[in-house]
């Protein structure tokens, strides 16, 4: 069994009713399915810190509490091929041990083995930051790397 990895782009997505989201270390992407022929005055899309809303054609799609804080002013959303929105949100925590486990506080949370996937990406991902001339492409993460795996920093280069 293993999470749906998308090879391309490095995202373990988690899927919704509404379409799907996934995370980086620094982002948080909401994908979502509308109508083919949406236009932008068709959305209303609300993002703030905590807080997310969003409705298509007066019809209600996203709202509630976000699983965590973000960036207000740096939130953005896009209508892409009039049938996908797309809205991404800057984290305000960036480091590994941020994993988002849901997109709401009680709503849309990452099966556990999704959970899993994710966190050991954003591990791969601080890993690869912290060692800009190293290629982790390949790596396979085993042990301890929950909340961003284990601190090196402070060891003697």
């Amino acid at each position: 069994m293993s999470a749906p990895f998308e090879e391309r782009s490095g995202v373990v997505p988690c899927g919704t009713p509404w379409g799907r989201w996934y995370q980086t270390l620094e982002e948080v992407f909401i994908e979502v399915q509308v109508p083919p022929g949406t236009v932008t005055k068709d959305v209303r899309c609300r993002l703030q810190s905590r807080h997310i809303a969003l409705s298509v054609r007066g019809q209600e799609v996203l709202q509630g509490k976000l699983f965590d804080s973000t960036v207000t002013d740096e939130g953005t959303w896009t209508l892409e091929d009039r049938k996908l929105i797309r809205i991404v949100l800057m984290k305000t925590n960036r480091d590994a041990g941020n994993c988002w486990t849901s997109l709401l506080e009680n709503e849309y949370a990452a099966d556990p083995w999704v959970q899993d996937q994710m966190q050991r990406k954003l591990t791969l991902e601080r890993f690869q930051r912290e060692n800009p001339g190293f290629d982790f492409s390949g790596a396979e993460i085993s042990g301890n790397y929950s909340k961003g795996g284990p601190d090196f920093s402070s060891l003697e280069k």
